[in-house]
């Protein structure tokens, strides 16, 4: 018998391979969390194998009961990899045979790692991107919750870092909301896409035994097989895809950290960071940081990094299956735990940031954020904007000279601006008038803003719906 007996490739080789192969070649410890999406698979194809009458009825049995324990075990910590096993695969052939005997080695028939490596990132993916689409869902309801809270309470609103309009500060939360609620609409659009199996694809031009894969698909929760066998294993789009997403997670969730640095900052004051989720300075005594949004700020690059090493990797890859496409999994493991360790932390701290409605309110007419609404009520006495604009500009000066706000101008300096500026430009100026004034859908009105609350919850309790309706592979 050859040296490389227990290489699921080694029956051609004379020679063993180098150690610097070897350790090249060997996966990364992490990547064994795949076993339990491998039995899976194995369960499946084994049933396969029945069907093509490759395994009697009582070794199918005897199989699929192995293949639940060796489950059981893995999932117990009783069992795991040795230095020897390249991969999965070979571990849990090696596990199979040792309980087995020659039995074990039948599995083999009919499938290549090629299918059975995308089968098991596919079904990792489907199962962890549920995972994480919970997860968000917790920060997501912390958001609303905060922002149910503040439907009333005034703050400014910013373009280009620069005090422009007042809001509704719950507004301001819901559209952070807002953004991780695509998030989970482009996973459950990833997932329609993806919710198709490669078994039976084998190593690139499908298999000669295994040729019902439908069957196959159907016990593993896909929606059909793959259209054409040498895609199924050469692609990696569903990966590129997946790693789009969990970036653009990562892009929202350091906006939304950034705005809480600054809230948390002495020069805002708007909130109070929990004990719980915050640090202190080993210096600095009085010092208390907002680790958790920095972290994930800085989290989010690795996100990234992920999705651009993915993408890399595939750029000029001929068809069908390359070794340079095993990394695809070192990027979808590392992007699903990163944002199992962030989310529940930034659910956390959200659900207990203490906000400031007194300064928020304070700062809200600051740098004339009520200037919009004298330029539009002059519009809407048919000023042309134009004029209505640069009318609204020469107030702002002469405010700026004399160090006042708006709503302190006298009539007579109102009007020495524009004849047109009566006294009852004023009903306007108050941060109240202002808010009501934005009464258009998605506007930051008071009912607008409650109406989007409402709508916002309903599709939470939906999305919820489809993370838990996944059923995945069947026993």
């Amino acid at each position: 018998m050859s040296d490389n007996a227990e290489l699921l490739w080694g029956a051609r080789f004379k020679a063993a391979p180098a150690d610097t192969l070897t350790t090249l070649s060997r996966s990364p410890d992490y990547y064994f969390a795949l076993a339990p999406y491998d039995l899976a698979g194995c369960r499946a194809h084994a049933r396969e194998l029945a069907r093509a009458g490759l395994l009697s009825n009582d070794e199918l049995a005897t199989m699929l009961v192995a293949v639940d324990a060796l489950d059981a075990d893995f999932r117990a910590g009783l069992i795991a990899p040795i230095a020897a096993d390249e991969d999965v695969h070979t571990f849990i052939e090696r596990a199979l045979t040792e309980r087995l005997g020659a039995l074990g080695g039948k599995l083999r028939a009919g499938r290549s790692r090629n299918d059975q490596t995308v089968n098991d990132l596919r079904l990792y993916l489907r199962d962890n991107g549920r995972k994480l689409v919970s997860a968000l869902l917790q920060l997501q309801q912390a958001l609303v919750d905060q922002a149910a809270q503040h439907q009333q309470s005034i703050a400014p609103g910013f373009t280009h870092l620069q005090q422009a309009q007042p809001i509704l500060f719950g507004h301001q939360l819901l559209a952070h909301a807002q953004a991780f609620s695509r998030d989970i609409e482009r996973m459950q659009d990833w997932d329609r896409r993806s919710a198709f199996s490669p078994l039976g694809a084998a190593a690139m031009a499908g298999s000669a035994i295994a040729r019902q894969p439908e069957q196959s698909a159907a016990e593993l929760g896909y929606r059909a097989p793959c259209e054409n066998s040498i895609d199924a294993v050469a692609s990696r789009d569903y990966a590129a895809e997946f790693l789009f997403v969990t970036s653009m997670m990562g892009i929202n969730l350091s906006r939304l950290c950034e705005e809480i640095c600054m809230w948390a900052s002495r020069q805002f004051r708007w909130v109070e960071l929990h004990d719980s989720y915050a640090t202190g300075s080993s210096i600095m005594p009085q010092k208390k940081n907002p680790d958790i949004a920095e972290l994930t700020r800085g989290r989010s690059g690795r996100l990234v990094g992920n999705l651009m090493a993915m993408l890399t990797t595939m750029k000029a890859m001929p068809l069908s299956y390359n070794r340079d496409l095993s990394d695809d999994k070192r990027n979808v493991i590392d992007a699903v735990n990163t944002l199992l360790m962030v989310l529940p932390a930034m659910a956390g701290m959200v659900e207990t940031l203490s906000f400031n409605r007194a300064v928020m309110r304070e700062q809200a007419p600051d740098g004339f954020t009520l200037a919009t609404e004298v330029a539009d009520w002059l519009a809407m006495r048919g000023v042309p904007f134009k004029q209505a604009h640069e009318i609204t500009g020469q107030l702002v000066q002469l405010c700026e000279q004399e160090a006042i706000a708006l709503s302190d101008l006298s009539d007579a300096q109102l009007q020495a601006v524009d004849s047109r500026l009566t006294p009852e430009v004023r009903e306007v100026l108050t941060l109240e008038a202002a808010i009501a004034a934005r009464s258009g859908y998605g506007g930051t009105a008071s009912a607008r803003v409650a109406e989007q609350l409402a709508r916002l919850q309903t599709l939470m309790q939906q999305q919820q719906q489809w993370a838990e309706s996944y059923t995945g592979p069947r026993a």
